[in-house]
């Protein structure tokens, strides 16, 4: 048995050394049952341990293991609230690294289905897709945007594992990159900042006005803007796949992409949670030295970085809001930003506004892409249903969220469409929304 999350380990992908951790750490979850409430791969985990009259995880089948692997969508939070993590104790137990090991090792010992294989593959090349899908939005929204449940869309999810019965989101007709090479940069009265803007896939391709409403946010505050040359897909899809080698290779171009920028004097300011956790925390992780603990250490969520710049000495925020305040906001908080430890800065900044913020602490089931792969409706659809459940019993005016992922899952849910901080913020200030194109 090996405690380690280092895929560079020569026991990592080791069948029998993994399945003794799976079962040394199964135990100590079962003992403790603490996390009970985060997702279904902790009740599964205590029903099959609590089959056995001794109570001993060392019964559990290699298909049973699995099973509790599968049903995680690596929201991490029960990282966030486990007391035995290895920056606190002995026992240095990281389950969400360790259902990642497990996924890496039955991917790289063949143990996954080639159909599996084929929608990570599907899903992994993010900027591949969304190239082609900008290109011609009309016909990909018309396929991808097919009613759930449609025969459209049954044929889709059997040529790409993606599942049929979940809404996703819309491609755009210009990239966000465009619009922001096209458009014309203001002159800043007062720098406060510069940044260079990691905008993620699902900004660059799906919903640019979210970047085009935080450019022009950060540029009200007088932080420059500019993009990371050479930026891509933050690579996610490979990681939370377990093809580790395929993430690693995406993440070392990006790392260095990353660190260009930040040595050229910009810090980097990410819209989308889980993208901003993949930078901040796996870079160190799976890619390792001195670029990726660079790139660590000045990336920021978004309105992280605007909270900051409002609360240090000598910098401040406009708090002059003259355009449309919403009354009253639920504010979902996705699990990756609840993750970064950084607090709820994007409830902060709204609450400049003058608005009241109903915070709704409840995981979408999406997490990355999980939610939205073909057989694992059954755990993620009932999760996503309980945030809509949250939702409508808040009643608020708008419903803002960070993920857009999210915030897709809650539109399939209730039919609310829901903005993204910085837009609710951009309005207040009288910023209109850009027209699509």
């Amino acid at each position: 048995m090996t405690i380690t999350y280092d895929p560079k380990h020569p026991l990592y992908l080791d069948e029998a050394d993994v399945r003794e951790e799976l079962t040394r750490v199964y135990d100590i979850c079962h003992g403790c049952r603490l996390c009970f409430k985060f997702c279904s791969s902790f009740p599964t985990l205590f029903d099959y341990v609590d089959s056995h009259d001794d109570q001993d995880a060392g019964r559990m089948t290699p298909a049973q293991q699995d099973q509790v692997a599968d049903e995680c969508f690596q929201c991490k939070l029960c990282y966030v609230n486990c007391p035995y993590i290895p920056e606190l104790h002995e026992w240095a137990l990281d389950f969400p690294r360790l259902m990642l090991r497990h996924d890496s090792m039955r991917m790289a010992n063949g143990q996954v289905t080639l159909r599996k294989r084929a929608t990570t593959e599907a899903m992994g090349h993010t900027d591949a897709l969304g190239k082609l899908a900008t290109t011609i939005p009309t016909i990909t929204n018309v396929v991808l945007g097919a009613k759930p449940g449609s025969l459209v869309r049954k044929i889709v999810e059997k040529t790409s594992g993606v599942s049929s019965v979940r809404l996703l989101p819309p491609y755009a007709k210009q990239r966000f990159s465009t619009w922001f090479k096209k458009r014309t940069t203001p002159v800043l009265a007062k720098k406060q900042g510069s940044v260079a803007v990691f905008p993620t896939c699902l900004v660059e391709y799906q919903q640019p006005g979210i970047g085009q409403d935080l450019v022009k946010v950060f540029e009200r505050n007088g932080v420059e803007c500019s993009l990371v040359d050479g930026a891509g897909c933050c690579g996610a899809p490979y990681l939370h796949s377990g093809d580790m080698d395929g993430f690693i290779k995406v993440a070392t171009k990006q790392v260095k992409a990353l660190a260009a920028a930040i040595r050229g004097g910009k810090d980097i300011v990410v819209p989308q949670p889980t993208c901003g956790y993949i930078l901040k925390k796996d870079y160190v992780d799976y890619v390792g030295g001195p670029d990726a603990e660079l790139v660590a250490a000045h990336t920021y969520d978004s309105s992280e970085y605007l909270m900051n710049l409002h609360k240090a000495e000598g910098t401040e925020l406009d708090t002059n809001f003259t355009g449309e305040i919403a009354e009253s906001i639920s504010y979902h908080i996705p699990c990756h930003l609840r993750a970064q430890n950084i607090g709820l800065r994007s409830r902060d900044i709204m609450k400049l506004t003058g608005a009241k913020i109903t915070l709704i602490d409840q995981c979408s089931g999406i997490d990355g892409m999980w939610g939205l792969k073909a057989g694992n409706e059954e755990f993620s659809v009932p999760i996503a249903k309980k945030l809509a459940n949250k939702l409508e019993a808040a009643n608020n005016q708008i419903v803002a969220g960070d993920c857009h992922l999210a915030n897709t899952a809650i539109n399939e849910q209730t039919g609310i469409i829901a903005q993204h901080p910085l837009q609710v913020v951009a309005r207040a200030y009288g910023i209109p929304e850009e027209p699509s194109k």
